[in-house]
């Protein structure tokens, strides 16, 4: 089985946010023993500023055994619609950003199971399946 993370937990842990810390560890922990743990390209720019050099997120990765995967162009024609589609039935940009639907484009595309904390937004954007 294949689990795509998505950035917000990740960062949960790496900062690690009192609210969410625990339960996203926990939430990693469990996704590891399911599977492969995937990330795509916008997820590994994201955790990038948490990391002094490149060779130490690198190395978090490997820790964690967490792989990146590229998209595919599919998955990118899928967010470009989407977005469109959310801008058009009057969602704003401030709210959400093109990236988040390059990241729930590539989970459905790519995994069996998205582990994110934002489950309501990217199912009604997605055909995905989140880690409960």
């Amino acid at each position: 089985m294949i689990l795509a993370i998505d950035t917000c937990i990740l960062l949960d842990i790496l900062l690690p946010d009192l609210q969410f810390g625990t339960s996203s560890r926990e939430l990693l922990k469990k996704a590891t023993s399911m599977g492969r743990l995937i990330i795509c390209d916008i997820v590994y720019a994201e955790l990038s500023p948490q990391f002094e050099e490149k060779a130490h997120l690198d190395l978090f990765l490997k820790e964690t055994d967490i792989k990146i995967r590229h998209y595919t162009p599919d998955a990118l024609w899928k967010a470009g619609l989407a977005w469109k589609e959310y801008l058009n039935r009057g969602g704003k940009r401030e709210n959400r950003i093109l990236p988040d639907f390059i990241i729930g484009a590539f989970a459905e595309n790519s995994a069996d199971i998205f582990v994110t904390r934002d489950k309501r937004f990217f199912k009604k954007h997605f055909s995905l399946k989140c880690f409960e």
